[in-house]
């Protein structure tokens, strides 16, 4: 099944908005898509999660807002909470969906490697072929 783009609609309910400016979404959602590619290419099934984390993060906070004060009521935000961004967590949740998150081993030996010495072997270099224990190549 291949990765479907969520919807405004959905994005108004992962946000908690009774309305939406459907334009508005459909356009953080297209540009949460395209930078989520820049990680994995295509998208996962379960990636509408991250995009809908990275559209949300820059529909609610346009302006990059950190501090905000209104009446008797203050708001703090981390620095860089605004805009359209991936976070190190939007990353790596994306490449463990697509089963690239873990180590890996590759093995650079081909397939049709023969085991056997591909060098001369010479017969009379080395030590005499019998071992005494004790008394070591006799």
């Amino acid at each position: 099944m291949a990765f479907v783009p969520p919807t405004a609609a959905q994005l108004g309910l992962f946000l908690a908005l009774s309305e939406i400016d459907g334009d508005r979404a459909d356009l953080l959602i297209e540009q949460a898509v395209v930078l989520c590619e820049t990680v994995v290419k295509p998208l996962p099934d379960g990636a509408s999660a991250v995009v809908l984390s990275v559209a949300g993060r820059a529909y609610v906070n346009p302006q990059q807002v950190s501090y905000e004060t209104i009446g008797p009521m203050s708001v703090q935000r981390p620095q860089g909470s605004g805009g359209l961004y991936l976070t190190k967590s939007d990353k790596s949740a994306l490449k463990s969906l697509a089963g690239r998150g873990g180590a890996f081993t590759v093995d650079p030996t081909p397939a049709a490697a023969d085991p056997s010495p591909t060098y001369p072997v010479d017969d009379d270099y080395g030590p005499p072929l019998e071992y005494e224990p004790g008394w070591g190549w006799v």
